[in-house]
């Protein structure tokens, strides 16, 4: 985690004016990857006070603009946060829970950048999502699973 001086500069070098609220969300998208909008509200509330969702809003947005963070948003979720930033990882999302973790690039360095057939397109990012069930909810599944089929199995004898 960043601290407070190193937050301060990131945003000087990206032009942005240092505010408390901006200082708060960048630290709020620090300490807690993958945030939604609301996460990240109660956070800064937690460390500056009231503050406007729409001042939290307009500050993701500046950041999000600036670089500072990136804006992710699996198929069925809202709007996620994260400061890892320039490297190209992709994510796991969890079809239960909803749990995203990072994973870095399928294919090592920037080569999943290449597609098949650009079409022409200058390609400067690629963004993968990789769907299934975190272990926790996969194990809970399982033993969902187990219990029924032992239910099915009584049922039949009976």
């Amino acid at each position: 985690m960043p601290t407070t001086s190193e937050l301060e500069r990131l945003l000087r070098e990206a032009a942005l004016r240092v505010t408390r609220s901006r200082l708060a969300v960048l630290s709020a998208v620090h300490e807690h990857p993958h945030a939604d909008t609301d996460s990240v509200l109660v956070a800064v509330r937690r460390d500056v006070g009231d503050v406007s969702h729409q001042a939290v809003y307009d500050g993701l947005a500046a950041l999000t603009a600036a670089g500072l963070v990136r804006r992710i948003q699996p198929m069925g979720s809202v709007a996620r946060y994260e400061a890892r930033i320039g490297d190209n990882h992709h994510h796991l999302v969890c079809r239960s829970c909803g749990g995203i973790v990072d994973v870095d690039c399928a294919v090592g360095e920037a080569p999943c950048l290449t597609p098949s057939d650009g079409a022409g397109y200058e390609i400067d990012e690629a963004e993968v999502i990789y769907w299934g069930r975190c272990p926790a909810c996969a194990a809970a599944r399982d033993q969902q699973l187990s219990e029924e089929n032992r239910n099915e199995e009584r049922n039949s004898r009976a």
